[in-house]
C-alpha cells in the first residue's frame, strides 16, 4: 500500500531527511489557523500521480486565497479520487530538480538505488537518463556515492545527494518498505537539497511487524481506497440522487451515467475498493453499514443508487446488510414475517427509495433477500441509473 505525501514526510522527518515546514489541512477553515508564513503551497493528498497538471497543487499568498484554493482542491477529482486532506507547505525556490528512489526489485530480490538529474513532472520523459545501482551485498555509503557519480554529479552535490540516499536506504530497511521515492529533490543555487515531494510504498506482508507504521496509517482518517471517508460529498444543490459505490473508478462511471441520463447527483460516497492492504469481508460489510447510515441521514437524498462490485463476499451477504439497514428503521421489528410489505415501507422513516445493482456471486440469493424487504435487484447499470433518475423526477414532482 502507498502512503500519502504528508505521511511519507513524517517518516522522512524522523529519519533526518530534510523536509519543509508543513501542516495537515482537514477542511478549508483550518487555514485560518495556519502556522506557516505565506506564501505557501497547497497540495491535494491523493494516491494518484499527476495532481500538479490538473490543479491539485496551488500557490497562495494570503488566507483568503488559501481558503478559496482549498475549497477548489477538495472538490477536484484526480483520476476519480477526491482528497480528504490537504498539505500546506512552505514555498521553496529551487534551481534544479532531481529524482531519487530506493526500490525493491522483486525479480532479483535486491534493493536498487535510482537517480536522475531530471525530476519533477519531467521524470517520465527522462527515463533514458535514469541511473541505477544494485545493492548486491551489505549496504555501505559506497553504493550511494556510486549512484551520485553515475548521475554525473560533482563537488559538494556528490556528498549531499549520497547522504540523502543513505538516509532513504535506512528508512527502506528499518520499515521493510517496497519503495522510498523523492521526486523532486529540490536543489538550490547554493547546493542545498530538500525533499519537496515523497512517496512510500509499504510491504503489506511486513506491516504487522511495524506497529508505529500501522498507527501512522490508522490515525490518518483519509480516503485511502477502502477507507470510508468522513461524510458523503455534496454535488448538485438541487439534486436528489445519492450514489454509493465501492471504488473510485466505479463511482466516477456511475456519476457520469446519472448525469448523462438527466439526473442530478445530490451526494456520493465511495466506501472503498477491494485492492487495499487491509481489505477483508468484515471491513467491506462494516464500511457498507456505516455508508448506508451516513447516506440515509442526508435529508437531500430521496433516491439512493447502490452500485457495488464485490469479489470478497457474495452478493447475498451485501443484500443482508442492506436489508438490515432498512429493517433498523422499522419501529420495534421482531421478524420480517410479522411486518407487511406496505407497513415495512411506510415505517422505514427517513429511508430513501433504493435502487440496487450488485455484481458478484450468489446474485439470485441476493435478489430473494432484497425482495423480502420490497427492494428490486437490477442487473444492468444503465437500467439501474434509469430507474433512479425516474424515481428522483417523480419525487420532485410530488414534493
Amino acid at each position: 500500500m502507498d502512503l500519502l505525501e504528508y505521511q511519507a514526510k513524517e517518516l522522512f522527518r524522523e529519519m533526518g531527511i530534510p523536509v519543509l515546514p508543513s501542516q495537515r489541512i482537514d477542511r478549508p477553515k483550518d487555514l485560518k489557523g495556519l502556522t506557516i508564513p505565506y506564501p505557501v503551497v497547497l497540495k491535494s493528498q491523493v494516491y494518484i500521480g499527476g495532481r500538479g497538471r490538473v490543479g491539485g497543487v496551488r500557490f497562495v499568498e494570503n488566507t483568503i486565497d488559501a481558503v478559496a484554493a482549498a475549497q477548489t482542491i477538495f472538490n477536484l477529482p484526480i483520476m476519480g479520487e477526491y482528497p480528504t486532506v490537504l498539505l500546506a507547505e512552505a514555498k521553496y525556490d529551487v534551481d534544479r530538480e532531481f529524482y531519487l528512489a530506493v526500490v525493491l526489485n522483486r525479480s532479483i530480490c535486491r534493493p536498487v538505488l535510482l537517480g536522475s538529474q531530471k525530476g519533477g513532472i519531467d521524470v517520465q520523459t527522462a527515463l533514458e537518463q535514469m541511473q541505477h545501482v544494485v545493492v548486491d551485498q551489505e549496504f555501505s555509503p559506497f553504493y550511494a556515492r556510486r549512484l551520485a557519480l553515475k548521475m554525473g554529479l560533482q563537488g559538494a552535490l556528490i556528498e549531499s545527494v549520497s547522504g540523502m540516499l543513505e538516509k532513504m536506504y535506512r528508512l527502506f530497511v528499518q520499515h521493510d518498505l517496497d519503495l522510498v521515492e523523492i521526486n523532486p529533490l529540490g536543489v538550490t543555487a547554493t547546493g542545498e537539497v530538500m525533499a519537496l515531494d515523497g512517496k512510500i510504498t509499504v510491504n503489506d506482508d511486513a506491516l504487522a511487524r511495524h506497529p508505529a507504521l500501522s498507527a501512522l496509517i490508522a490515525q490518518s482518517d483519509v480516503n485511502q481506497p477502502g477507507h470510508l471517508s468522513a461524510a458523503p460529498t455534496a454535488m448538485e444543490p438541487d439534486g436528489q440522487v445519492g450514489i454509493l459505490c465501492n471504488g473510485a473508478g466505479l463511482m466516477m462511471a456511475t456519476m457520469d451515467a446519472v448525469s448523462q441520463a438527466g439526473g442530478k447527483p445530490a451526494v456520493f460516497l465511495n466506501i472503498g475498493g477491494e485492492t487495499q492492504w487491509d481489505a477483508s469481508p468484515t471491513a467491506l460489510r462494516d464500511q457498507l453499514e456505516r455508508g448506508l447510515e451516513q447516506m440515509v441521514q442526508t435529508k437531500q437524498v430521496r433516491v439512493l443508487l447502490i452500485n457495488l462490485v464485490s469479489g470478497l463476499i457474495p452478493c447475498n451477504e451485501i443484500a443482508a446488510v442492506i436489508a438490515k439497514s432498512l429493517l433498523s428503521r422499522v419501529r420495534k421489528p421482531r421478524s420480517i414475517s410479522e411486518i407487511s410489505p406496505e407497513a415495512l415501507i411506510a415505517q422505514a422513516t427517513r429511508f430513501p427509495q433504493l435502487v440496487v445493482r450488485l455484481v458478484g456471486r450468489d446474485r439470485e440469493l441476493a435478489r430473494s433477500r432484497l425482495e423480502s424487504v420490497q427492494v428490486t435487484l437490477i442487473d444492468s447499470l444503465n437500467e439501474a441509473v434509469t430507474q433512479a433518475v425516474k424515481l428522483a423526477n417523480a419525487a420532485t414532482r410530488n414534493s
